[in-house]
């Protein structure tokens, strides 16, 4: 009887560590913000306005947030590491489908 229990009870266990680990926090919320603008950017725009964004800088309050956060990823090693894993594929791969890499 007691074996019968406690299977599904370390089933529930497991399974609610788990949530509480997908609802954690990151830990670099500003790199996360930046990163998944970086990543709809790519992922809605065609390849020739990806190819016109290349060659515009960008102005104004939003390009000063992204500067500030540029800066804390090059002087966090851990930050930007974290970014760019985390919007390396998605942005490879539709340039990649753009012809912008082989």
């Amino acid at each position: 009887m007691i074996k019968r229990l406690s299977a599904p009870l370390i089933l529930l266990a497991l399974l609610n560590v788990g949530s509480v680990l997908a609802q954690q926090q990151s830990p670099y919320p500003m790199a996360d913000m930046l990163a998944q603008r970086i990543i709809d950017k790519y992922n809605n725009s065609t390849c020739v306005q990806l190819a016109q964004m290349k060659s515009e800088k960008p102005t104004g309050e939003k390009a000063q947030m992204e500067q500030r956060i540029i800066q804390a990823l090059k002087n966090d090693p851990q930050m930007r590491q974290y970014f760019i894993n985390k919007i390396a594929a998605p942005i490879a791969n539709k340039m990649f489908e753009c012809g912008m890499i082989p």
